[in-house]
């Protein structure tokens, strides 16, 4: 079992428990999945992006990822439907904590300047989505074989019922909110 994933089951349900007056323990929020989401514009004229940045991905998660392609035509960016258009990976259960363990602990202390991350960027049903402008963060990232720095997108799915009760799942994690 994950070092995470070990402290919320034997620390933070019986925190959240205290908290929230929760009845039972299948009431306090966890951890469903984290979806992290690579989209590079750029794939319209050059698809040896698309490569890169899902082998680059792959080494950041630990796991393969998926191509997304465009939805719908948009004609002033020259997009067509069914166009190659970013990456993607959905992690659950112990790579989910590992990853999660990883990017609390490790890649957002590397982050330059760094003052805690914005407490605001809750979708209203407990839901945490958190953007990163470059993937030299990681340290499983090699300096020398990136040709472009590529953004992502890091989406935590809870359980949780309200705003509230996630930012405190994510903060007895270990998640460095700003005050």
């Amino acid at each position: 079992m994950s070092r995470l994933k070990d402290i919320y089951s034997s620390e933070i349900v019986p925190k959240l428990r205290n908290d929230f007056n929760y009845k039972s323990c299948m009431e306090v929020p966890q951890i469903k999945k984290v979806v992290v989401n690579m989209g590079l514009g750029e794939a319209i004229q050059n698809v040896k992006i698309l490569d890169s940045a899902t082998t680059e991905l792959g080494l950041i998660t630990g796991q393969k990822a998926v191509i997304t392609k465009a939805k719908k035509s948009i004609a002033t960016f020259k997009l067509r439907e069914g166009m190659p258009i970013g990456c993607m990976v959905t992690l659950r259960r112990d790579r989910m904590y590992e990853f999660l363990d990883r990017l609390i602990n490790v890649s957002l202390a590397r982050v330059r300047d760094f003052k805690g991350i914005s407490g605001k960027a809750f979708d209203g049903k407990g839901n945490y989505t958190l953007g990163i402008k470059d993937q030299l963060i990681f340290p499983e990232i090699n300096y020398d074989n990136v040709d472009k720095i590529k953004g992502m997108n890091i989406t935590i799915v809870t359980s949780a019922k309200t705003d509230e009760e996630g930012k405190a799942l994510l903060k007895y994690l270990g998640m460095p909110f700003r005050n």
